[in-house]
């Protein structure tokens, strides 16, 4: 009998392959259509904060493989690295610059390379560090991370951190199991509202 893990893995193989497919277009569409403002945030970053540009981190993705995420340095070089439960002083260590870039969701273009290189999704679970190992460990129980992990996921549009771990979990096993164009679409939309209304902004 097959398991778990390969019924899902054959379930969703062939959409994978197109959102795979699409990931790599629309990627290389945004590097050209953000060239410039990438370019530009990255010199008012340097002006105004010095280096460095950008802010990189180990994150646990696809299969549990580990990844460095890119995202626009947002706090200062010192900030302590912790899991978004524990970081209750984060504004403390949140640039100027970075306060804007986190409301807007700019300092996350960044993570556009990541999508091109395979190592993330546009949409899919958001990739953790190794720190959040309640999370972790619940994803791996479901199966939810035999999916790519996302810029933005199921979890990121119904609350992000003001969720528990274990509803956070949930609904990336939910997102896993029910992978499609349309529940994909349905995030992406959800997304837009949300950096339009400035909702669910956190230290992540």
């Amino acid at each position: 009998m097959k398991s778990d893990e390969e019924k899902l893995r054959g379930h969703h193989g062939i959409y994978m392959l197109v959102k795979r497919f699409l990931d790599i277009v629309f990627s290389v569409l945004f590097l050209v259509l953000f060239a410039i403002p990438m370019l530009g945030i990255s010199i008012v970053i340097l002006i105004t904060e010095g280096g460095p540009i950008l802010f990189k981190q180990e994150r646990v993705g696809y299969d549990g493989k580990k990844f460095i995420i890119y995202k626009f340095r947002s706090m200062l070089p010192n900030a302590p690295e912790k899991s978004n439960r524990e970081f209750a002083d984060a504004d403390n260590y949140i640039t100027k610059l970075g306060s804007f870039l986190r409301k807007s969701s700019l300092d996350e273009i960044p993570q556009i390379f990541n999508v091109l290189k395979g190592e993330m999704s546009f949409i899919g679970p958001r990739p953790l560090a190794e720190t959040d190992e309640m999370v972790l460990k619940l994803r791996n129980e479901s199966g939810a991370t035999l999916v790519r992990p996302g810029i933005s996921g199921w979890a990121q549009v119904n609350g992000r951190n003001t969720i528990s771990d274990e509803n956070k979990a949930a609904l990336d096993s939910y997102y896993a199991a029910n992978i499609s164009l349309l529940f994909d679409i349905k995030i992406l939309l959800l997304t837009i509202s949300n950096v339009i209304k400035q909702t669910g902004i956190n230290a992540q």
